[in-house]
């Protein structure tokens, strides 16, 4: 068995930064959408759990209902940040899936 390297480890964690920078560079360029209620909202998020737009269908914008409107909205928000979130997980394991120690994963690097 060879000898640790403490220079080749640090190398590694220094290559990994790198990459999960530019990883977090593509995140927020990549937009993922949630529609709830049949269509009648669509949320748009970032890969970086940022919400960009919400459209609302004319028939779900009833002032005398709108509790309607407010729990399509809150649903649309957190469907939209759960694919975001499945996104960005998917992207960091891509960088750091082979040079991470078992059972760890980019998120614990603080990303």
């Amino acid at each position: 068995m060879g000898k640790f390297n403490m220079a080749d480890l640090f190398g590694k964690v220094s290559s990994i930064q790198q990459q999960i920078a530019v990883v977090q560079k593509n995140l927020a360029r990549i937009q993922v959408s949630a529609e709830v209620g049949g269509g009648m909202v669509r949320v748009t998020a970032t890969g970086t759990q940022r919400i960009v737009d919400i459209e609302f269908e004319p028939e779900v914008v009833n002032p005398d209902d709108v509790e309607l409107l407010r729990e399509l909205v809150i649903a649309g928000v957190n469907r939209a940040l759960e694919e975001s979130a499945r996104k960005q997980k998917e992207e960091m394991q891509s960088v750091a899936g082979g040079l991470l120690p078992p059972g760890m994963d980019a998120s614990q690097l603080g990303v």
